[in-house]
């Protein structure tokens, strides 16, 4: 085989520097975001072992739910990135306020859902001492949901366009706010009542309030973004632009909500084999989750690359931006896997002090650090494919790896023949194994240059409206 020529080395090391300034602020907010579930988890911790669970409780049912809007409004970064590298950004502005009545829209019916969700919670079994705790971190935080989604369609317009460092400094600033007002209403200090779990819910609330206000700041003072004019105009909704945001978007936040309930019904059904087995495998879950935020930090930016790269229709770029993300995502995964075989004692140690619990842990990082190339892989091609705006045959992808295969390999193993944690460990590797060799397909055959050129031309032909190309 002949080695690449001198020049298309060179362009794929500059796209893999590129790729990584990018995605680095993205890693930290993501890592800062994870930090957020940490502060709560401890201060809920020190106030009371009630007030631990119910606020777990209430962050599952939080969290779960919010994916979908998460993953729809993923569709903002691919679509302005393609503007801009069209050189069509003078469209930005006005996508990017129909972003936002989706936003508002989304929000909506999340807070329909966290205002009945919490009637559930006696029907759905939780134990009647947690009940009002999470019922009350629920009604806390409610009032967060808006913030969220216009915050993260902001963050989205932001990373989109190339710059990512403000979600790396609000989200970790977020942190500083968090930790006194969580504090403060957790415990009933400075003259405030002692709310417990619900004084969490209320200090996330206004977190998310001060995240998102700081972002608007941010995109209004910024002078890069000064001719896209993003508010300087009220628009009315304007539903077939919506629509083209949701066709994109919709099959994102499903795939994202089928990913991570598939972790949630895993730890759900583990949780029936008893304390030890749960708390193990919250202990391994939690660090491959850390491990997971580099993986996903590149596959969004390498969604913002590949996007630019089609809008400029360099269709040679277009792949070279996947091979960038897949180059450092393989590097990294590397690293998180020897980390996780050679310290795994080391790591379980910093959790707790159970020798039956950390014993299983270990074992179980065994397993995780198995995964870590196959979820990198997957992540990657998944976020290198949302840089197309082909999103709904990989909906259809994911759902049959991580249900159809994960899941019920998983169930049988560790459930049916008795396998426990390891038998549910081995069906989330196969999951995302399936997941990784199908999206990656997808995206080489989606990457052709027939069908880029297609999309290309379409990008860069007149717009009726919508944003999806695919």
């Amino acid at each position: 085989m002949s080695s690449p020529t001198p020049s298309v080395r060179r362009g794929l090391a500059g796209e893999i520097r590129t790729t990584a300034v990018l995605a680095a602020p993205l890693v930290a907010g993501h890592v800062s975001t994870g930090l957020i579930g940490f502060i709560d988890n401890v201060l809920a911790g020190h106030h009371s072992t009630t007030t631990l669970a119910s606020v777990t409780i209430g962050t599952a049912l939080w969290w779960l739910p919010m994916m979908v809007p998460i993953g729809t409004l993923l569709s903002v970064p691919p679509s302005v990135s393609q503007l801009d590298g069209a050189g069509r950004r003078g469209e930005i502005g006005a996508l990017f306020r129909q972003a936002l009545w989706l936003a508002l829209g989304l929000g909506i019916a999340l807070f329909a859902f966290l205002t009945f969700i919490p009637h559930a919670l006696g029907p759905m079994g939780i134990a009647p001492e947690i009940v009002p705790g999470a019922r009350d971190f629920l009604h806390g935080i409610r009032w967060g949901v808006f913030a969220l989604t216009l915050f993260f369609c902001m963050r989205y317009l932001s990373e989109g366009l190339h710059w990512t460092l403000p979600t790396m400094v609000i989200s970790a600033a977020s942190l500083l706010v968090l930790l006194p007002i969580g504090y403060v209403l957790t415990f009933g200090k400075l003259g405030f009542p002692e709310l417990g779990a619900g004084g969490l819910g209320i200090a996330s609330a206004v977190m998310l309030w001060i995240e998102a206000a700081a972002f608007a700041v941010v995109l209004w003072r910024a002078k890069r973004f000064a001719d896209l004019k993003l508010f300087e105009r009220f628009d009315l909704p304007n539903w077939p632009t919506i629509r083209g945001l949701l066709a994109t978007g919709l099959p994102i936040g499903v795939t994202v909500l089928m990913e991570g309930s598939l972790f949630i019904a895993t730890a759900l059904l583990i949780g029936r084999l008893g304390e030890v087995p749960a708390a193990a495998h919250q202990i391994a879950i939690n660090l491959s989750a850390l491990c997971f935020m580099v993986p996903m930090g590149l596959a969004e930016a390498t969604t913002v690359r590949v996007g630019h790269a089609l809008g400029r229709a360099d269709l040679g770029g277009v792949r070279r931006a996947a091979a960038a993300g897949l180059a450092i995502v393989l590097a990294t995964q590397l690293v998180s896997g020897i980390v996780l075989l050679s310290a795994n004692d080391l790591l379980v140690s910093v959790y707790t002090d159970d020798v039956a619990v950390a014993g299983l842990a270990a074992s179980l990082l065994l397993y995780a650090a198995a995964f870590q190339f196959p979820d990198g892989v997957q992540v990657l091609s998944a976020g290198a494919l949302r840089g197309l705006q082909d999103t709904k045959v990989p909906m259809l992808l994911a759902a049959a790896a991580y249900w159809g295969v994960g899941m019920s390999l998983g169930a049988g193993l560790g459930l049916g023949l008795g396998w426990g944690p390891k038998g549910m460990w081995i069906g989330l590797i196969a999951g995302l194994t399936v997941a990784a060799l199908l999206l990656s397909t997808r995206f080489v055959r989606s990457s052709r240059p027939d069908r880029l050129a297609g999309r290309a031309a379409a990008l860069n032909g007149k717009r009726s409206g919508s944003t999806d190309l695919a």
